[in-house]
């Protein structure tokens, strides 16, 4: 049995995770995501695939974040029909994400058809909300430490990656005629002893490793967030103005949640309204509610309980009630999606408030590069948005803490835990600075051996008579 992997995507940029398996004749794609940020990337959404998808046999996913699942309704368009497995929970925020991202897509090619531009006439969507229906119809969900069989000679299995509600490391076992082997997928990896999900599992094994690299190349050692976080919204109230965070729907939002409530509770911030305008964060937190049991909030608390339902969360869904969220001049902490500032209700909220120097504009995640965010967290003096610059003249801050990726610290951490040194370890899904610095710790501290910084569209071969 001869095993080979081709990256179609997150090999050297943090989007557009895609790793097809050739085990023998079965095709099996790893990851399925939409490339995000740049343009250069965001055009390879609109190639084809170097391979046909109707040849793909099946796909896992190890989460539900859009550049590691967005590309779902794409790949059904193009007439891939066979099971796609993945965590329940990442099923439940599949519902909710594939569906938001369609519309998303048939909203910009009507804006496009209105505005005349678009190299399609007319303009077209990506995908469409059938597409996305018909890829949520061919998902097989399962447990966390529970082999599935994806083939005669493949098995499955997820673990915790403490990284969003649901996201999992897989662990592929391949049975050949000689001899076994796996490959282990970290999928993105969260961080260790954080109050809303588990620590990443421990990885014993992997005769072949993906590794995420994200912040490969940073330590994000903030202490005491909630000490930090305070200080933030005292400064911005103490300017007369209201605290706007761009926030990820899935996971960011409710660790903020967690955060501002405990602040609440202990009176370190003064006593405040926190407006989430986000649907799908909305959506996102009522599912929290639901797995009660894949995350550590709701660990000691009776069914009914949840910090979510805190009387000082407003829960705004609708899209006058967004927009009177305008008139509120200080002393609200609005919260609302997307993380990166390139879509979303976030738009609406920085085109009006980008210019108060009032206001104070907060970042609590990882900005891609190429994306709004980025350049308005690095000194864009304006950013276009809805056709005209607006001048940015608020207050801007940055909180490192709250982020969902493991730093370079833990990822070390968790890569040390695999008792003998992979095969082959593939360094993916970040920045060149980022998977280069990562690759070196592993070379020159763990001392592993073929230590590789994939190239896009790259094909290695893994095993060969097995």
């Amino acid at each position: 049995m001869n095993v080979r992997v081709k990256f179609l995507g997150g090999a050297q940029s943090v989007t557009g995770s895609k790793y097809l398996l050739e085990i023998d004749h079965f095709k099996l794609l790893v990851d399925c995501g939409l490339f995000q940020g740049l343009k250069e990337l965001r055009l390879r959404n609109w190639d084809s695939l170097p391979i046909e998808a109707t040849s793909i046999d099946a796909v896992i996913l190890t989460h539900a974040h859009i550049d590691h699942s967005g590309y779902l309704p794409r790949l059904v368009n193009e007439g891939f029909s066979g099971p796609i497995y993945c965590t329940s929970p990442t099923a439940s925020l599949l519902d909710i994400m594939l569906k938001d991202a369609a519309k998303l897509q048939e909203e910009e090619a009507e804006f496009a058809r209105k505005k005349g531009y678009s190299k399609h006439h007319p303009p077209k969507p990506l995908f469409n909300t059938k597409d996305a229906e018909q890829a949520l119809s061919l998902l097989e969900p399962s447990g966390y430490h529970r082999p599935v069989t994806i083939a005669d000679h493949i098995e499955a299995t997820f673990y915790d990656a403490g990284h969003i509600l649901g996201s999992s490391i897989v662990s592929l076992q391949i049975s050949g005629q000689q001899q076994k082997k796996n490959i282990v997928f970290s999928g993105d990896l969260g961080r260790y002893n954080q109050p809303l999900l588990y620590d990443p599992y421990p990885m014993k094994k992997a005769d072949v490793l993906f590794i995420e690299s994200t912040y490969g190349n940073r330590i994000n050692a903030e202490d005491r967030v909630e000490d930090k976080l305070a200080e933030i919204v005292k400064n911005a109230f103490s300017k007369s103005g209201c605290l706007l965070i761009p926030s990820f729907a899935v996971g960011r939002t409710q660790l903020l949640l967690y955060y501002l409530h405990y602040l609440l509770e202990k009176k370190l911030i003064p006593d405040c309204k926190i407006f989430i305008d986000s649907p799908m964060a909305i959506n996102a937190t009522y599912l929290h509610k639901k797995h009660r049991k894949d995350h550590r909030l709701s660990v000691g608390k009776l069914e009914h309980e949840s910090i979510f339902d805190d009387p000082h969360f407003h829960y705004y869904r609708s899209q006058d009630s967004s927009e009177n969220l305008n008139a509120i001049d200080s002393g609200a902490v609005i919260i609302s999606a997307s993380g990166m500032c390139t879509g979303g209700r976030i738009l609406h909220h920085l085109f009006h408030r980008l210019g108060r120097s009032n206001d104070t504009l907060l970042f609590v995640g990882f900005q891609a590069e190429g994306t709004r965010g980025r350049r308005i967290m690095e000194g864009e003096p304006s950013t276009r948005i809805f056709g005209i610059d607006v001048k940015v003249k608020c207050n801007i801050a940055h909180l490192n803490g709250l982020s969902a990726h493991a730093d370079q610290n833990e990822l070390i951490k968790w890569a040390s835990q695999i008792k003998s040194p992979p095969k082959f370890t593939f360094v993916i899904h970040g920045e060149s600075q980022s998977t280069a610095s990562l690759s070196k710790l592993l070379t020159d501290r763990l001392q592993w051996p073929n230590v590789v910084v994939p190239e896009y569209l790259e094909s290695v071969e893994l095993f060969k008579g097995i």
